[in-house]
């Protein structure tokens, strides 16, 4: 059983550099997982950040779910939730962060191999609006070579 993929962070792929990949589990309400298994969710102008030896997701949007119960009208759609992951990964990458000036962005939502909702982040470098500008160029080049065979 492949993975489902729930949500992914085009423009993160767009703004960013990313260095490295990382699957990391999320924290989420029950009423949030089922709005999630719908599609439900955004991760655009999300973030990742580190705090206290945890790593939180912020600004991800997740839909309230329309079954949900009324009493339940304080729900905030981006708060921030936390992600389950390694001691060691959480302190790795918290260092790289402050140390080197890179940031960690949230990539793709999907379902695992078991049924369960993970998140995808990446370890990345901003790009300066040059490089955005190549990236681009090198598409449509290669987007011409396929036309033409």
């Amino acid at each position: 059983m492949g993975k489902k993929i729930l949500s992914s962070n085009r423009k993160a792929y767009y703004n960013y550099e990313i260095l490295e990949k990382l699957e990391v589990g999320i924290v989420l309400s029950g009423y949030e997982v089922k709005s999630a298994r719908r599609s439900n969710i955004s991760l655009v102008d999300s973030v990742v950040w580190f705090s206290n030896g945890e790593a939180f997701s912020e600004k991800m949007f997740i839909a309230p779910y329309e079954l949900m119960s009324t009493h339940i009208a304080d729900y905030d759609v981006k708060r921030k939730r936390k992600l389950l992951m390694h001691k060691s990964e959480i302190d790795r990458l918290s260092a790289k962060v402050k140390e080197k000036g890179l940031t960690v962005v949230p990539l793709e939502v999907y379902v695992g191999n078991k049924g369960k909702i993970k998140l995808l982040i990446g370890l990345a470098r901003g790009k300066k609006s040059y490089d955005k500008k190549e990236a681009i160029k090198k598409k449509d080049i290669e987007r011409e070579m396929t036309r033409e065979y």
